[in-house]
């Protein structure tokens, strides 16, 4: 084993990608595991504002065994193959390779995130995993004005999902901390994280 993961799952706006920019590590996007757009398995809302568009935030809308099978590749050879997925566009773009250059703790964070901690937990991979979580309405805030700015949905559909999403997040966080996550600010992970860097990093 080359290096170990420390996953980051929480609400959509809650400062994951924030927080990994900050730890300074590689960072896995788990959120480009996302089915295409065109994909017939894709889940479906069925009642409110949003009928009848695709439920992005249901967990079958992701890939979770190609995640998985790629935070293994990255754990046992320090590197892999990732897709690229453009959320304006619901699809694929291309891929790259994730290169740990040599670190022993990398990031894989996004909102299905919990649900590769038993996983990883049973192969040996994990180091740690948080649910990182804020006041509703500070990620509402947050989560619509990263969405209209990278233009990822209509206004309207992201007003209607940011509403939906902060009515939900307490639910999204009791999954979390249900599947293995420590529930924690951003500031509290960046703490424990960046004193597990200097442990490994003497």
């Amino acid at each position: 084993m080359s290096a170990r993961v420390v996953v980051l799952a929480g609400p959509s706006g809650a400062g994951k990608s924030r927080l990994a920019e900050r730890l300074g590590l590689p960072v896995l996007r788990l959120d480009d595991f996302y089915k295409s757009g065109g994909d017939p398995t894709l889940p479906v809302i069925t009642s409110g504002p949003n009928a009848g568009i695709t439920d992005w935030d249901h967990p079958d809308s992701w890939l979770p065994d190609d995640a998985i099978a790629t935070l293994e590749r990255l754990c046992r050879e320090g590197r892999a193959v990732v897709p690229v997925y453009d959320i304006a566009h619901d699809g694929r773009c291309g891929e790259q390779v994730l290169d740990l250059d040599g670190h022993s703790l990398f990031v894989a964070e996004g909102i299905f995130a919990q649900d590769v901690v038993s996983a990883c937990a049973d192969r040996g991979l994990l180091a740690a995993a948080y649910c990182v979580t804020q006041h509703p309405l500070v990620t509402f805030w947050r989560r619509l004005t990263r969405d209209l700015r990278e233009h990822r949905k209509p206004p309207l559909v992201l007003l209607r999902r940011g509403w939906a999403l902060m009515r939900g997040q307490r639910r999204v966080v009791g999954d979390a901390v249900r599947k293995g996550c420590r529930r924690v600010t951003p500031d509290e992970a960046y703490a424990e994280v960046t004193a597990m860097i200097g442990a490994t990093h003497p």
